[in-house]
């Protein structure tokens, strides 16, 4: 069956694969970023926010595992392998996270409402993947490209906590990387109730896996295929640009790992949706809220490029590989976001 399928589309099959698991863990499990940041802002809760800290360390310890049996080649993935520019992750992620809260959704999120019948997450995926493009390779891109150079590392230490700990110390990369994962692990399951929500647990760990999966088998195919494919694990932001394109060119440009990933969220989340009996079409009937949506997910789509990820790209794929850029983008999401959502709920106004 396998020898039928290009490395393309085995690639494809691959993303398709951990897609419909994070589909179905934001549908059943309510892995949500923008969620687990109200939550904590204005919920008093912070049971998301921990399962997010709990996926990351399932993959960091996971991939790290992995890449020590030879199986998961990290310094091939882009966030080890092109130089870390740390103004961009914080404009990029300050940008992303504004437009997040503005949007109402980050990409990853917007496609599992989309697989719930939400047609205005429809118009944020579109103006998203739009803009992503227009940034990453439209006319944008010189201007971007001057600002923030994305170039090769020239040297042998790539941009990872556990590779400049390990130059630092003498220890093994894959030893500390594994006490960092085990460390941020036992820090989101510590207090916070969340051992009594084995749902939450679950949905969180396969979060993880789903990671993990992604480098792992584009990691097979880059080593043993023939048509160098990269190795890559899941984003939603030039993911979402690169599905539209293959949707309408499709017969000109091979399926990828992103276009199965894409594809794969939507399908969980549609499956979670009718497992949950929460199916439905909804539109948008406020014109200023459709207005809103879309100038985030504009500002969105060209903060992932700066800051080369997304929630999922920065928070999760780059987490669980420890890149220096992971940790300060994700919370340059997280005040973005913050700032965003003060703006909606009680503007700028000074506290009382």
């Amino acid at each position: 069956m396998l020898e039928l399928l290009t490395e393309h589309q085995l690639a494809a099959l691959i993303g398709l694969f951990g897609g419909i698991l994070l589909g179905l863990a934001a549908r059943l499990g309510r892995f949500c970023t923008l969620g687990a940041i109200e939550d904590v802002l204005y919920g008093g809760s912070s049971l998301r926010l921990r399962m997010w800290g709990i996926a990351i360390g399932v993959s960091v310890i996971s991939t790290f595992s992995l890449a020590a049996a030879g199986l998961v080649e990290m310094k091939a993935s882009l966030y080890l392998s092109t130089r870390w520019m740390p103004m961009a992750s914080i404009l990029g992620g300050l940008m992303f996270g504004y437009g997040m809260a503005l949007s109402g959704n980050c990409g990853y999120g917007a496609i599992a409402r989309l697989g719930g019948g939400d047609l205005r997450s429809f118009v944020i995926v579109l103006v998203m993947g739009i803009s992503t493009y227009v940034v990453l390779a439209g006319p944008l891109a010189p201007l971007r490209h001057w600002l923030f150079p994305q170039e090769d590392v020239t040297t042998e230490l790539p941009p990872g906590l556990a590779q400049m700990v390990a130059a630092g110390t003498g220890l093994p990369p894959t030893a500390i990387g594994l006490g960092i994962g085990a460390v941020i692990l036992l820090a989101s399951l510590w207090g916070g109730g969340i051992q009594r929500e084995p749902r939450a647990l679950m949905w969180a760990a396969i979060v993880g896996f789903a990671i993990t999966s992604g480098w792992l088998g584009s990691s097979f195919l880059a080593t043993t295929g023939f048509d160098a494919l990269p190795v890559v694990s899941h984003s939603f932001s030039a993911p979402l640009g690169e599905s539209v394109l293959w949707w309408m060119t499709g017969s000109l440009r091979p399926v990828s790992f992103a276009v199965g990933s894409v594809g794969g969220v939507w399908c969980g989340a549609f499956l979670g949706s009718l497992i949950k009996g929460h199916f439905r079409w909804e539109a948008c009937e406020d014109p200023r809220e459709l207005r809103r949506q879309i100038i985030g997910a504009a500002i969105m789509g060209a903060g992932a490029v700066i800051a080369m990820g997304c929630t999922v790209g920065q928070g999760l794929s780059a987490f669980s590989l420890l890149s220096l850029s992971a940790p300060v983008t994700t919370a340059a999401i997280f005040v973005g976001a913050a700032l965003g959502l003060r703006q909606l709920i009680v503007g700028f106004r000074p506290a009382a």
